[in-house]
């Protein structure tokens, strides 16, 4: 210990101190090493060690430094090693704080400009899916598809559905109020189905088989216009799609919220 201005080194019970807490240190040292073989343990407790010396020489309180050096080093080393399983975590956490802050838009409107799309595409019988993303994320599946980010406009959608055009084969994702991805391909069912479905069919009873999204179907051989929700297929007529979609959406987000 520094006193008066000179080092009181004639205290065994100091020396003995100051050897357990390098011990201490030491053996904490080759404990981080073998959780992580990397730096950031190391260089932590080569600072800890340090920091213990000098409050052995100052008279503060060693034990409690070294302490929180090597708890620090231990709730580092913990984070790195489960960094893959907290990520999820981490994400879905700003992913919900994120959806707290957006902005509010008009869902009716949404709906309703799609069904104008969905209308038009029955009596022309042109074949499309439309997928609605929930709460369940479809990134991974647009990567098969192509980013759009635009507003959700009738006639956009039924150009992308327009035989012969670069995006209208596969299925539209929509976020929210944009079409956030066209030429999206989903893994179709491979549950059995009662009657005679083609591709689209299978592939949005598919989409909905993994995820809590809902997929507006229009077949391109009858027009008729189907709805996509937990691995089932609901036939609607125009009459009735807006009353359908806004009833399977309405439900949704009001579990969510």
């Amino acid at each position: 210990m520094f006193v008066g201005g000179q080092f009181v080194t004639n205290n065994v019970a100091l020396w003995i101190e100051l050897a357990l807490f390098v011990l201490f240190l030491v053996a904490s040292i080759v404990v981080l090493l073998k959780l992580l073989r990397r730096k950031v343990p190391f260089v932590i407790s080569v600072v800890g060690l340090s920091a213990t010396v000098v409050a052995w020489f100052f008279g503060l309180s060693a034990l409690w430094i070294a302490t929180l050096i090597v708890t620090c080093g231990l709730v580092t080393t913990f984070l790195v090693i489960n960094q893959g399983d907290l990520r999820p975590f981490v994400a879905n956490t700003l992913s919900i704080k994120s959806k707290r802050t957006e902005k509010v838009f008009d869902r009716h409107a949404l709906y309703t400009r799609v069904f104008q799309a969905v209308e038009n595409l029955s009596k022309s019988k042109i074949g499309a899916i439309i997928t609605f993303e929930r709460n369940t994320n479809l990134d991974d599946f647009m990567k098969s598809g192509t980013v759009v980010n635009a507003p959700v406009t009738p006639e956009l959608l039924q150009t992308i559905f327009y035989p012969g055009t670069r995006l209208h084969d596969g299925a539209v994702v929509i976020r929210r109020d944009l079409i956030a991805a066209a030429s999206v391909y989903y893994t179709p069912t491979t549950k059995p189905l009662t009657g005679k479905f083609g591709s689209r069919h299978r592939a949005a009873i598919g989409i909905s088989e993994v995820s809590d999204s809902v997929t507006v179907v229009v077949s391109e051989e009858t027009g008729r216009i189907s709805l996509a929700v937990a691995g089932e297929l609901i036939h609607v007529t125009p009459d009735s799609f807006m009353r359908v979609l806004e009833d399977y959406m309405l439900a949704e987000n009001d579990k969510a919220e």
